[in-house]
């Protein structure tokens, strides 16, 4: 036990008592369960705990036997005291997610029946207008497993080099062939699942020949360049360490200048996005035998051809059962689409690729909800990875799954028809399926991770917690504890029961702040994780700041459990 004294003006001084983290009394009644009556808990106890508690069905006595000599204490005791049982609860070795589990989807399926952790305009620092291009933050999105890397392709100022930059805005260019590098570099640090790259193509043919040239020499083997248009898409574990280009094919970009051409003036008044890529594709005119031979090499690099073709929204979402490709909408497009167009969408992604991008006022790189791509089966929704906030916070949650690598399979609801052929419902009424029971016991770490005056100036921090699911419309909610007043080690001890109609997409999010009377709340930590993925009993749970890095200190002691 310690005091922390805060000044209060210049003669004034408060204190404040901290007392050391201490066992939540249902953690007590737990282990006075199963504990012998001296107060030690034995490993043949201790492995029943985790049995019967922590649902770890798989624990040995080589488990219960490696978590007393870690925590034990008394050698002589050959067991568990309380102090040391609540520490190897409130460990980072127990976290809410298992980390033995690993990559355990089934990943020989086809591409398009997966989650991909996808980025947007990868290669800017900062905000969409006036942010450096660097390869930078290419590097960052690889090495936390993002697999799609996006990159805007323009002429230089010479028009005898290519240079990746945001179009139309003060964005400062990074040479195309350094990006290319980096990606090779890095592509499966974090994991060895396919990357692809989408390139949103403003080249004249003799600049995508260079282009032609340079995935080749930079990739080599590495690249995946069918001989033909694919009929069905590959799967990630056939495509381990292997780097695949998504564009639209030459034929169709040329084409695509002259509806740029008509709907130029309509778009600007619009102010939709600057890479708007489907439409606003640009190309000057070349030569027909350059232009020839130029498709051929850059053609026969697409892996996953892109394009809307011609028509509406119905022509856009047909399925060719010889051909796949990738459809790219944006947040307004897709908003717009599944009021009309749900179930055909849905059965669009079950065989190809649909791709979502954030619409072009998010100038400030702020992003979009993505259970509206996710719960009508986008495989690709394409985030701008440099920003922070709720939305991003979705996505780092998502990607928590499967061993973090980037690839997550998507529900079998989404996959497959029902008996009368009738697709998934995300707005349906539908059965619960489980309930998801989450008991909060207390936190700890913010007075390592945080100065003494960090959330207020004259007292220690007033913190409480918002808890809620994030997921199909009937799923979500919202729910929060009390305030625990001047106290850096708060213990709430309440629960909260969240019944759930698809857990297979829920995502439990939480995030702690400090109250102020006469001042917005100050955040202090946040974490979102899959449900399906929790798991059951007491666990211990770390925190991340804004951008989703993890607090060394911070985390919540939880309890888990599906009734």
């Amino acid at each position: 036990m310690s005091k922390q004294t805060y000044k209060v003006g210049f003669f004034f001084r408060r204190q404040f008592t901290m007392a050391a983290a201490e066992a939540p009394a249902d953690i007590k009644n737990l282990f006075n369960r199963y504990s012998d009556d001296s107060g030690v808990m034995s490993v043949q106890n201790l492995h029943r705990f985790l049995i019967e508690i922590q649902k770890e069905k798989n624990a040995s006595l080589e488990n219960a036997e490696a978590i007393i000599n870690n925590h034990g204490g008394d050698s002589n005791q050959k067991g568990l005291q309380l102090d040391g049982f609540f520490k190897s609860l409130f460990s980072d070795v127990n976290p809410p997610l298992d980390p033995k589990l690993g990559i355990h989807h089934d990943m020989t399926a086809p591409l398009s029946h997966y989650y991909i952790y996808t980025g947007h305009n990868s290669y800017l620092t900062g905000n969409q207008l006036s942010s450096d291009c660097s390869d930078v933050p290419i590097i960052q999105a690889l090495q936390r497993s993002v697999r799609v890397i996006e990159l805007d392709i323009w002429p230089n100022s010479d028009k005898d080099d290519i240079e990746v930059l945001h179009g139309r805005t003060l964005t400062a260019p990074v040479a195309l062939i350094k990006c290319l590098r980096s990606i090779k570099e890095h592509a499966f640090s974090a994991s060895e699942y396919p990357v692809v790259i989408t390139l949103e193509d403003h080249l004249t043919p003799d600049l995508q020949e260079k282009v032609a040239e340079m995935i080749t020499q930079t990739f080599g083997d590495m690249l995946f360049s069918p001989s033909e248009s694919l009929k069905e898409l590959p799967s990630p574990e056939s495509l381990r360490k292997r780097v695949m280009i998504s564009t639209k094919p030459p034929k169709e970009y040329l084409q695509s200048k002259e509806v740029k051409e008509k709907d130029d003036t309509k778009k600007e008044a619009e102010q939709d996005d600057a890479d708007e890529e489907e439409d606003e594709d640009e190309s000057d005119e070349e030569d027909p035998k350059s232009e020839k031979k130029a498709a051929s090499e850059y053609k026969r690099l697409i892996a996953i051809h892109a394009g809307k073709g011609k028509g509406g929204l119905s022509d856009w979402l047909r399925v060719d059962l010889n051909k796949v490709r990738r459809l790219s909408l944006s947040e307004p497009e897709l908003e717009k689409a599944v009021d009309t167009h749900a179930k055909e969408i849905i059965r669009f992604t079950q065989q190809n690729l649909l791709r979502i991008y954030p619409k072009g006022i998010r100038v400030d790189s702020s992003n979009y909800d993505p259970f509206v791509g996710w719960m009508h089966g986008a495989q690709m929704v394409a985030f701008n990875m440099q920003g922070y906030g709720r939305s991003l916070w979705l996505m780092h949650g998502m990607f928590r799954a499967n061993g973090g690598c980037g690839y997550v399979k998507k529900p079998d609801l989404l996959l497959k028809a029902g008996p009368n052929n009738e697709v998934f419902d995300p707005t349906a009424n539908l059965p619960v399926k489980t309930t998801l029971k989450v008991t909060l016991y207390m936190g700890d770490g913010w007075d390592k991770d945080f100065d003494q005056t960090h959330f207020d100036t004259y007292s220690p921090p007033d913190f409480y917690t918002k808890l809620g699911i994030a997921g199909v419309p009937a799923d979500e909610v919202k729910k929060r504890t009390k305030t625990i007043d001047d106290n850096w080690i708060p213990s709430w001890d309440e629960q909260f029961e969240f019944p759930l109609t698809v857990p297979e997409l829920a995502l439990l999010r939480i995030k702690v702040l400090d109250y102020n009377l006469s001042d917005k709340d100050e955040f202090a930590g946040q974490t979102c994780l899959p449900v399906a993925e929790l798991r059951q009993g007491i666990r211990a749970v770390p925190l991340y700041d804004r951008k989703g890095e993890k607090y060394s200190s911070v985390k919540l002691l939880m309890r888990f459990e599906f009734i």
